[in-house]
């Protein structure tokens, strides 16, 4: 049996349980749902099991009491597969008005439910799960907690991760299969992960057959916009690539909403802060994918490929942070924006917690000039909040992958290397 690498999200489902009758854990597949939703689950049921999908599906159309019979919490995978068993599952919650009942799990959002159907709002609460990070892979050694620099803490720590150890876990990835295996195995599974979104997925998700080349190319032109607020009609042109134009705005359309339902893409939304001056902001999401190693394989590279080219292995370094960040910034009760206003300042990452404190954060690959531009950024950027309209910034800080030690600098700003940030 293989050894259980404990989940940022595992803290995470516990508190839910213990608040809520139900639980939805989203996210795309092989990250590590079912794995999780099993370690806490007393009994199971999968709906994708060969042999019995059809007689599940009968079951949840005719009686899906029959299905939600069990010890709780009762965990009911890839539940997608029978939408009407989401207003089955909110009625048994409100029928048993006790927490901790059932846990969903889905790598797809369902094309749609019933008309009628509840929000559930109230009884299931909706949670994401994302490829691991580098602390939950162990390769991160969790000397600096995010948490702690909200606090304005001291950190101390050494970095030892080299540029080639980045590129590595850049382009493995953050996939459970592929954590603790030989390289080519490792880096195998970002690959095998992206020809099943091209030849399967994209289309199975909704029952729409959507051409491969374009899903293929989509894709690569997604990668090569990480980091930026490319505009949809640009990623439209690039997808094309001068042929003639069969790929029309609402066939993108198409193909990026079925991306979005089985998690592949997941944008930074813009932080809109108040600002002493009246310049204007972008408000355009910025593009990223659920892991940097669906972009390594849509632009078909390696770690090697990456060194090579340091300007495309910073954008997919800034992914892989900016997924790090997601995973520790939940588990605080944070979400993580972008911000960028029409005179080109821009801040990578806004941890923003519900309590109004936030983070600014600057991504850098390396090197004592890039940190030095990234804090520049941060201050210039802090100077220029209305602090008589909002909070202060909870502190500065510039994310890199190879300095060789985690410090605050004479000016206030925190310089972590990704392979010593934890929750």
């Amino acid at each position: 049996m293989e050894q259980y690498l404990p989940r940022v999200s595992d803290k995470i489902l516990n508190k839910h349980l213990a608040s809520k009758g139900a639980v939805l854990i989203e996210g795309p597949k092989w990250c590590g749902k079912t794995t999780t939703a099993m370690r806490i689950a007393k009994s199971t049921l999968f709906m994708n099991r060969p042999g019995f999908m059809n007689q599940y599906r009968e079951l949840a159309a005719i009686d899906p009491s029959v299905l939600l019979d069990g010890d709780v919490p009762r965990l009911i995978d890839e539940w997608q597969l029978a939408p009407t068993l989401w207003d089955a599952v909110r009625y048994e919650v409100d029928q048993r008005k006790d927490f901790g009942q059932f846990i969903l799990t889905g790598s797809a959002v369902p094309t749609s439910l019933d008309s009628g159907s509840h929000t559930g709002t109230g009884r299931i609460v909706r949670m994401m799960m994302r490829p691991m990070s580098l602390f939950e892979s162990q390769d991160s050694d969790g000397q600096v907690s995010l948490n702690h620099l909200f606090q304005a803490g001291k950190i101390s720590a050494q970095n030892h991760h080299s540029l080639s150890d980045i590129a590595y876990f850049v382009c493995r990835g953050g996939w459970p299969k592929a954590i603790g295996y030989p390289e080519a195995i490792a880096l195998q599974q970002a690959y095998d992960y992206f020809d099943a979104i091209i030849n399967d997925d994209i289309s199975r998700v909704d029952e729409v057959q959507r051409d491969k080349e374009y899903a293929k190319r989509l894709l690569r032109s997604y990668a090569r916009n990480i980091g930026t607020q490319a505009s949809l009609e640009l990623i439209r042109l690039d997808t094309i690539g001068g042929q003639i134009d069969t790929f029309s705005q609402n066939t993108l359309y198409s193909y990026l909403s079925a991306l979005r339902k089985i998690f592949v893409l997941e944008d930074a939304p813009a932080w809109n802060p108040n600002l002493r001056s009246k310049t204007a902001i972008r408000t355009s999401d910025t593009h990223y994918l659920i892991d940097s190693s669906i972009a390594v394989a849509a632009l078909g590279v390696g770690p090697e490929d990456l060194i090579q080219d340091l300007k495309t292995f910073g954008f997919l370094f800034e992914n892989l942070c900016v997924r790090d960040l997601r995973i520790y910034s939940e588990v605080l009760g944070g979400n993580v924006y972008h911000f960028r206003d029409k005179s080109g300042l821009e801040c990578d990452a806004v941890v923003h917690l519900r309590n109004g404190e936030y983070g600014l954060i600057e991504i850098k690959l390396g090197g004592d000039k890039l940190i030095d531009e990234g804090a520049k950024t941060l201050k210039k950027l802090a100077q220029g909040i209305d602090s008589d309209r909002m909070k202060r910034p909870a502190f500065l800080l510039v994310l890199t992958g190879v300095a060789p030690f985690a410090y605050q600098r004479g000016d206030g700003v925190y310089v972590v290397p990704i392979g010593s940030l934890a929750p």
